[in-house]
């Protein structure tokens, strides 16, 4: 995988969040199902971003943020801090390894926890989040919202538009 690759994956990422995000607050609902779902999302895009700068700390709780406005607007933060970090960075980075601070939980669930690559927890991030991303999907068709198509081919075929997060 290439740096491209990467920014690409968090570029596409970005503008699916905002259109999901347009959706929920277009809603009207406060589900704590969907509210949950987006909070985890989020918090491990902002997380990972923090574990790639080497300045790891506890993420904001979902009680941190009073209306879904406050968490849909940190959430664009974190995407905008995600793209400013990409842009810094130099090739080499991809295949540079990661230490995850959660490694040797992990190690005594699952055994050894292998050196992961930038790269690879690029890619993770983006399949974690797309995978959250269709279970506030699977929600909002259950509260009644048809829910936006994010799928990355059709970003594509769209000319890779900016993310709108208002």
């Amino acid at each position: 995988m290439e740096l491209t690759d990467c920014r690409m994956l968090f570029t596409h990422a970005g503008w699916a969040d905002a259109l999901v995000w347009k959706r929920v607050l277009a809603s009207g609902t406060e589900d704590a199902e969907l509210l949950e779902k987006l909070h985890h999302l989020h918090v491990v895009q902002w997380a990972y971003l923090r574990i790639w700068r080497g300045a790891w700390e506890a993420p904001p709780e979902l009680d941190t943020f009073p209306t879904l406005v406050s968490m849909r607007d940190w959430a664009r933060d974190a995407h905008s801090d995600i793209a400013e970090y990409m842009r810094s960075l130099e090739p080499e980075r991809v295949g540079e390894n990661v230490q995850l601070p959660w490694a040797d939980h992990l190690a005594e669930r699952f055994g050894e926890a292998r050196p992961a690559t930038w790269g690879e927890t690029v890619l993770q991030v983006v399949m974690h989040t797309t995978y959250h991303r269709g279970q506030v999907a699977r929600r909002l068709r259950e509260l009644g919202t048809e829910p936006p198509l994010t799928d990355l081919i059709a970003w594509i075929w769209m000319g890779r538009p900016d993310a709108e997060w208002t």
